[in-house]
């Protein structure tokens, strides 16, 4: 089996032979084959099943072609064993029985126990260690987006109850900040001991927060994920999630090697703000998906053509698969990436260097 490594390449900001992608969510919705198993089985029984978890984040590997998998799960699971009780409710998301509201409410949870609560999810990773030839990215919710499910209960547009908390009771704004990054740390490390090959940290809603205030009540916590971690050989990833161009400045001091951009930020403009110094990945909008094929692959052309410029470059999402996009197309168009990529940069390898 050869393995196909160009996805840590690029995360390295090493030469490849074509731009690697891979598509946030692309192990579930969109896949008929994916449908029918959700028919007999939740998000939350697939993932308690190590052999169909599996099998689930190897769909698109074999279907798609995409240079890296991506490990079925949710960012929830890790918040079991701390001691919140949740669930995924369909066409809603994580819904929290018993909010966090208080400073007697973060003082209950209590540190994780990955091996314990969640050794199915290691179990999945050591199985795709070995039956993958692509790397695998394994992945947590980062504070704030966590912080945000816990506290308001259920997904949220105005994350009201978050703020309030963040505001007014610093303290314990703070204290539960603390927690979970314990958690997200102990979560990330125990992924890579058992055979992750790359992680994700993924902040999908904290573009809800002016520049100041990511400064102050969530970078501190983010930092030290990444430092903490900084000791594991693997590619970390940092994704701000949607909305999040203006927080791209606070960021250049990260311990991470590669920084995800939503579609609002051209990759050009994300490297300027990240002071060069990250592998960037994205950044199409998901919603192109829904348009003719060549309208399709024009946006993909800018942009391998965009974010071949620099060394570093992962084509991706600006966000996650939803589930009326084409199983077809999203083939087809992993196809055109490796192939117009391989064309450009094997004709900007013949380019003489400039002195």
């Amino acid at each position: 089996m050869t393995y196909n490594d160009t996805f840590i390449r690029a995360c390295r900001k090493q030469d490849t032979e074509h731009v690697p992608v891979w598509y946030m969510r692309q192990a579930g919705r969109y896949d008929p084959e994916y449908r029918k198993i959700k028919e007999k089985y939740s998000l939350l029984e697939i993932c308690k099943q190590p052999e169909l978890a599996a099998e689930v984040t190897l769909m698109p590997v074999r279907k798609l072609g995409v240079d890296a998998a991506i490990l079925y799960s949710d960012i929830m699971n890790p918040v079991a064993s701390i001691g919140v009780e949740f669930d995924i409710v369909k066409d809603i998301g994580p819904v929290i029985e018993n909010p966090i509201r208080s400073a007697a409410d973060v003082e209950r949870l209590r540190p994780i126990d990955v091996e314990g609560d969640l050794g199915h999810i290691l179990e999945t990773i050591a199985i795709l260690d070995k039956e993958l030839d692509v790397p695998l990215i394994t992945f947590a919710g980062a504070p704030f987006t966590i912080a945000s499910y816990l506290i308001e209960g259920r997904p949220s547009k105005g994350y009201i109850r978050t703020k309030e908390l963040m505001y007014s009771e610093p303290r314990v704004w703070e204290m539960l900040m603390d927690k979970l990054g314990d958690m997200i740390i102990a979560y990330l490390r125990s992924h890579v001991r058992s055979g992750g090959k790359a992680f994700q940290l993924f902040d999908s809603w904290v573009g809800a927060l002016a520049p100041r205030d990511f400064e102050k009540y969530v970078l501190p916590t983010v930092s030290r994920i990444f430092s903490e971690l900084s000791d594991l050989d693997v590619p970390k990833i940092y994704f701000p999630g949607v909305s999040s161009g203006e927080l791209l400045p606070s960021l250049t001091n990260l311990q991470a090697d590669v920084i995800g951009l939503d579609w609002r930020v051209s990759l050009s403009e994300g490297r300027r703000r990240t002071g060069r110094k990250f592998a960037i990945q994205g950044n199409l909008d998901p919603y192109l998906l829904t348009a003719p094929m060549d309208v399709l692959k024009d946006h993909a052309k800018q942009l391998i053509d965009e974010g071949v410029r620099e060394p570093g470059y992962i084509f991706n999402l600006g966000h996650g698969l939803f589930p009326e996009a084409s199983l077809d197309k999203l083939r087809e168009l992993t196809e055109y990436i490796h192939d117009y990529s391989q064309e450009v940069l094997k004709e900007s390898a013949k380019l003489p260097i400039k002195s």
